[in-house]
């Protein structure tokens, strides 16, 4: 019996090759590697060096399958593949494993030829054989290419790419650093940019030894699973692939140490939630024990506020989600406001009803001099947005967005309506959620300043970190109230988010508000949830849109792609709404009429979501409502407006209604000359909801309009309708 420790890992491609097992096999590679843990030298598992690699060595699993392991050192070993007994030799010629010289983790490199493997894809039946042509990769040398990583045994393959169906068969088995630079490449991404870009985020920070394996094996970029409680919350059946899986690039900033507030940005499907969880169990982990919750993750939307909450507890169990503070951003504030009593009994309605309230109170009041929606916007905004609690303070804020600029009479004149109108609002026991977040901002900062000298207490921060997911629809007033609930200071907050999805009307420049990310802001560009086909025409809806970067720059999509094939998405038009509607029950009927949950239909108002639910009830189709929670039942055919889908996805989705009038509304007309700031704002944000819903499908996407086509459908998409 040998005494000493034994380590064994699994290296994430066998972790892979493992899930697609069945459960009894997982079972079995779990039992294999507690007991070679235990005791490798066990006659049971036949651990023998195989030739050809002198590292190479392989142990039974079960009767029909065995365990391929690196040596890594003594009484250290790396799983690298599971495979079926008749398949090890083999592997021995088909697969090298090498030391990245640019990474310096460990790779496994597919030696097989381009054209004797299957592609991982479908290539679409559309897609027609490429003619011959010259080598896709000719004008990069050797050198460079194995300076942006790519992996050295595959160099002459290759040089030998011609066409894009054997460069995505290729792709299809390339270590991922390999992958990640080819497809750049190919997508025409500088030569300069994927060095900078794709590179050096997951570059070694130290020279790398392309011998020394004890080394690679403890990098980040050798993703592995390392003890038997990860394994066995693997074959658990709510754990899924992406939670334990990190892209290099992710991992580097997931558990970089940040000076100050940091940002990761990336469009839909880049991981950024994944990272924003991780991060959370990453500074989990550094906490010293105990049973308070000082870390806060929280986002606007209450649907994925408990989305975070499950796959958090799915990521690292009871034990960490105890220690975080899982909260949506009004529930929050709404909390603050409730400990201090400073509410009353007074009910919270909703933002979007306060143009109408503005509209009853000047319509009372007798008032006729302003607008409605302008005061509505100006009070929100400005005033609650900025926590401004005086006239005088109001007299000197900036009003960015807001157009139409105002004298000093003019200010006092709205300051002395606002004030009125939150009189009138509390006479009827009602406030607003932005109220709710004013005034949780405002104690939060009152407390923050508060000193020994004068309150006779010491200051303690709510929390020691706060991580913020979307946090692109957070209000200036939300970012005041987080900025007071933690010290300043290393890795105080993380944010991710994207500007491009931004569906609320929220506008702020962070380092206005207390929170620098200067210098601390990361983009991640490759989309792991949709198809190049999907991407390619969200990207087309968005043409001719400039966007922030939360902190007073321009931020854009370039780089940003995926490595997912799927077929073209459907466009098509009808002359009438009922007309649309029946173009809808005929695509899930040629879709096959699926009602497992995994197909949605989408469109922008709840007027034409009941009409879709009564339609597709009419015709047998079980019809379930996206509500404010999310789905209220996980099966049938799921149906919403655009902002209810935010956090969502479906593996086919239909967009309906995106006609002009609709897409942009109608109703922002208005401003088009009486407030030309706001009818730009207005309509990027409609563009911006048609993008998210745009991007929800993981493989087809279908999207239908009725009269004239919505503008933000370039006549590129239109023209490409079919009958």
């Amino acid at each position: 019996m040998s005494t000493g420790a034994t380590t064994l890992r699994m290296l994430d491609r066998a972790d892979k090759e493992v899930m697609k097992l069945n459960r009894a096999d997982i079972g079995a590679v779990y039992e294999f590697m507690h007991k070679f843990r235990h005791n490798p030298e066990n006659p049971g598992l036949h651990l023998k060096p195989l030739g050809g690699d002198s590292r190479l060595w392989s142990a039974r699993v079960k009767k029909d399958y065995r365990a391929l392991l690196l040596h890594i050192a003594d009484r250290d070993y790396l799983l690298v593949s599971v495979k079926h007994r008749s398949e090890v030799y083999d592997d021995l010629s088909r697969y090298a494993y090498r030391i990245n010289r640019v990474t310096g983790g460990i790779e496994v490199v597919d030696l097989t030829p381009v054209g004797d493997s299957i592609v991982g894809r479908v290539v679409p039946p559309e897609v027609e054989p490429e003619p011959a042509q010259k080598p896709i990769f000719d004008a990069y040398t050797d050198a460079q290419l194995l300076e942006l990583g790519v992996a050295e045994p595959l160099l002459p393959q290759i040089r030998e790419l011609t066409t894009e169906a054997e460069l995505l068969e290729l792709l299809d088995r390339a270590p991922q650093l390999t992958t990640d630079v080819l497809f750049a490449l190919y997508d025409g991404t500088p030569y300069t940019q994927v060095l900078q870009q794709v590179t050096e985020p997951v570059r070694a920070g130290e020279l790398v030894d392309p011998e020394d394996f004890q080394a690679a094996v403890q990098r980040p970029a050798t993703q592995v699973t390392s003890d038997d409680e990860a394994l066995q919350a693997i074959i658990g059946e709510a754990f899924e692939r992406w939670q334990i899986f990190l892209h290099p690039t992710q991992r580097k900033l997931v558990e970089k140490k940040y000076n100050g507030p940091a940002r990761v940005g990336g469009g839909p499907g880049t991981g950024k939630t994944i990272v924003a969880l991780h991060r959370v169990a990453h500074l989990a982990r550094q906490l010293p024990p105990g049973s308070d919750k000082p870390i806060l993750l929280t986002t606007f939307n209450r649907n994925l506020a408990a989305d975070l909450r499950t796959r958090l507890l799915a990521l690292g169990g009871q034990e960490l989600v105890a220690r975080v503070d899982i909260v949506n951003i009004d529930r929050l504030a709404s909390r603050v406001v409730t400990e201090a009593k400073a509410g009353g009994s007074r009910r919270v309605v909703d933002d979007n009803r306060v143009p109408d309230l503005w509209s009853e109170f000047l319509l009372e009041t007798g008032e006729s001099g302003w607008d409605a929606e302008f005061l509505a916007a100006e009070w929100t905004q400005v005033i609650l947005g900025q926590v401004l609690n005086s006239r005088n303070e109001y007299f000197k804020a900036r009003r960015p967005n807001r157009g139409r600029s105002l004298t000093r009479v003019e200010r006092d004149q709205i300051w002395q309506l606002t004030e009125r109108f939150t009189n009138w609002l509390e006479a009827r026991g009602v406030w607003t959620w932005r109220q709710v977040a004013q005034r949780a901002a405002r104690l939060e900062m009152d407390r923050a300043s508060a000193t020994g000298e004068t309150s006779g207490a010491f200051y303690r921060p709510r929390y020691r970190h706060v991580v913020v997911d979307e946090a692109q629809d957070l209000s200036a007033a939300h970012w005041k109230m987080l900025r007071a609930m933690v010290a300043p200071g290393p890795d105080d907050m993380f944010l991710t988010g994207d500007t491009h999805q931004r569906i609320y009307d929220n506008h702020v420049t962070l380092s206005s508000l207390g929170v620098n990310i200067r210098g601390r802001s990361s983009r991640l560009t490759l989309s792991y949830r949709t198809t190049r086909q999907i991407l390619a025409d969200a990207l087309q809806m968005m043409t001719g849109e400039v966007y922030d970067d939360l902190d007073g720059g321009e931020e854009d999509l370039a780089g940003y792609r995926s490595l997912l094939r799927g077929a073209r998405p459907v466009f098509r038009g009808a002359q009438t709404w009922a007309q649309e509607r029946d173009l809808i029950t005929q695509q899930l009927h040629a879709w096959g009429n699926p009602t497992d949950g995994s197909v949605a239909v989408c469109v922008p108002t709840r007027d034409l979501a009941a009409e879709v639910i009564s339609r597709l009830k009419a015709d047998g189709l079980p019809a379930i409502e996206i509500g404010p929670d999310g789905p209220t039942q996980p099966d049938g055919v799921h149906v919403g407006t655009m902002h209810r889908f935010k956090g969502l996805e479906y593996q086919r989705i239909i967009i309906g209604g995106i006609s002009d009038g609709l897409i942009p509304r109608q109703l922002i007309n208005s401003y088009r000359d009486s407030d030309p700031k706001r009818y730009q704002r207005e309509r990027q944000r409609d563009r911006s909801l048609l993008f998210v819903a745009a991007t929800r499908p993981r493989d087809e996407l279908a999207v239908f309009w009725h009269g004239t086509p919505s503008p933000f459908l370039t006549a590129r998409l239109v023209q490409r309708q079919v009958p």
